[in-house]
């Protein structure tokens, strides 16, 4: 399976509104529940008035359009991720799906994915 890093530095951020968020710029994902605003963008679109962010993100992409009769793509990898004590944050858009790790850790994550047999672009 191929995956694509990511060039962006990103940043996850819970917003009090939306005032601020420029939903045109890639990489730019949101999400609402009945307790919270959850937004994952670039870091340097991060709005002013967030009630909290982490930085230094890096993410890569799962490759190619998943149907959703696919089951166990993002298990997996998270698994891989897992085994080498790698946290992550995960991102699912109607297509495909987006892994996030601290860009500290990217650099091992790359390793052991590529162990894993991922390819990665």
């Amino acid at each position: 399976m191929n995956l694509t890093i990511i060039g962006e530095e990103l940043s996850i951020c819970k917003l009090s509104s939306l005032s601020g968020v420029d939903f045109e710029m890639p990489f730019t994902f949101f999400a609402r529940t009945d307790t919270e605003r959850s937004l994952v963008c670039p870091t340097r679109a991060v709005p002013r008035d967030v009630v909290e962010v982490s930085n230094g993100w890096k993410a890569f992409r799962v490759e190619g359009t998943l149907d959703f009769s696919l089951v166990g793509i993002l298990s997996a990898i998270t698994r891989v991720l897992a085994d080498a004590h790698i946290g992550i944050f995960a991102v699912s858009t109607y297509d495909t799906d987006y892994v996030l790790t601290k860009s500290a850790a990217f650099p091992e994550a790359c390793k052991a994915l590529a162990e894993a047999g991922y390819h990665l672009n």
